[in-house]
């Protein structure tokens, strides 16, 4: 294996200039450096991750705390951080937090505490207060995506206007028996009852039920496709079933098909269905959605870590946690180009076979009386 003396022969430089050119800090002309990297190239050296380390004080690595790491929505969004951070050559740590006490507790007061990355990306956790406490005292530049915490600052999608677009649809197609499959937060907790995702798109669903002077119907059920499947077969044995399910996600929404399926109900003639998440199968199951463009969403906060880890890294008073007001002067508001944590990241409907008007209401047979 090479070694930083052999490509500094190779070269015709110090170590010293081999190092600084391969990391790309300090100075070197232009052409040291390219002579440099063809060297390391031709004899195949990679620098040790622990050497670079010491001598840089970065550890070229972003961490990820994410829940439910089997679940697509989470990996389309993973691979959008990694598709950011690769190109800078940093490497992506994952820490999986589960429902155990125990093993969160491990993860926030001893994985995070040794130094192995150089900022944290948190993905829609639910966090206690214990936990929102343990990372503003890790001193590193934190950036969250759809975390329903106020403390931490996150790029987010505004889930309230899902809801009320989803509804809409249904809406202006004619429906207004509409069943809304989801989950909601208790209001009494208010740690996260503000800014939980199926809560708030729960509230837009409301909202536009009462602009349109419908009742709205709301079922609480696992975000699962078998949930999904129970509660609309539950729904459509009633005798005056709904004629649209709005299903506060794809993977739900694909339950609420099987089970028409199972019932002999047509979808969408006697009932429509929409998803939210814009899932890969979506297209296959001609499923109408709202698109949350999840691998986007992982760029964005991949984008938004590197802009506050450079924030850092140039000794700006950037560095080390983000204010509680992602408006507030700190990393990402104050590295230039860096994307606005307090702005709403898109959506869009995406209309298709699974929608359409209701069906025509049944008539009487009246029976006419014997003469």
């Amino acid at each position: 294996m090479a070694s930083l003396d052999d490509v500094a022969r190779a070269a015709g430089v110090s170590t010293a200039t081999v190092s600084r050119a391969l990391s790309g800090r300090g100075r070197s002309s232009e052409a040291t450096r390219e002579r440099v990297r063809a060297a390391a190239d031709a004899l195949g050296y990679v620098a040790s991750a622990t050497a670079s380390s010491l001598a840089s004080g970065r550890a070229d690595n972003i961490g990820v705390v994410v829940p439910l790491m089997d679940r697509w929505f989470f990996a389309r969004v993973l691979d959008g951080i990694a598709a950011s951070l690769a190109p800078r050559g940093l490497d992506v740590t994952l820490y999986n937090v589960t429902d155990d006490p125990d093993q969160r507790r491990h993860v926030f007061d001893v994985s995070l505490r040794r130094g192995r990355v150089d900022g944290l990306i948190v993905l829609s956790v639910a966090l206690s207060d214990d936990e929102v406490a343990a990372l503003q005292t890790l001193a590193l530049p934190l950036v969250g995506l759809g975390v329903p915490r106020s403390e931490v600052p996150a790029l987010r999608v505004d889930d309230e206007a899902v809801g009320r677009a989803a509804t809409e649809h249904l809406l202006a197609l004619g429906h207004r028996d509409i069943v809304h499959l989801g989950h909601t937060v208790a209001a009494g907790d208010a740690a996260g009852h503000a800014l939980d995702i199926p809560t708030l798109r729960r509230r837009g669903f409301d909202a536009a039920m009462a602009d349109a002077s419908a009742s709205p119907r709301f079922v609480d059920v696992d975000f699962t496709v078998e949930g999904a499947r129970q509660a609309t077969l539950a729904l459509l044995d009633e005798s005056d079933p709904p004629t649209a399910i709005f299903a506060a996600s794809d993977e739900m929404a694909y339950g609420v098909i099987a089970a028409a399926r199972e019932r002999g109900v047509a979808v969408p003639g006697d009932l429509s269905v929409i998803g939210v998440d814009g899932h890969d199968l979506a297209p296959l199951f001609d499923l109408t959605t709202i698109d949350q463009f999840p691998h986007a969403q992982g760029e964005r906060a991949g984008e938004a870590i590197l802009a506050a880890v450079d924030a850092g890294a140039s000794g700006s008073e950037a560095s080390g946690p983000l204010p509680a007001d992602p408006l507030a002067a700190g990393p990402l508001a104050a590295s230039p180009g860096a994307p606005d944590p307090g702005a709403s990241l898109p959506f869009q409907l995406v209309r298709r076979g699974t929608t359409g008007p209701p069906p025509a209401p049944r008539e009487e047979i009246s029976v006419p009386e014997d003469a």
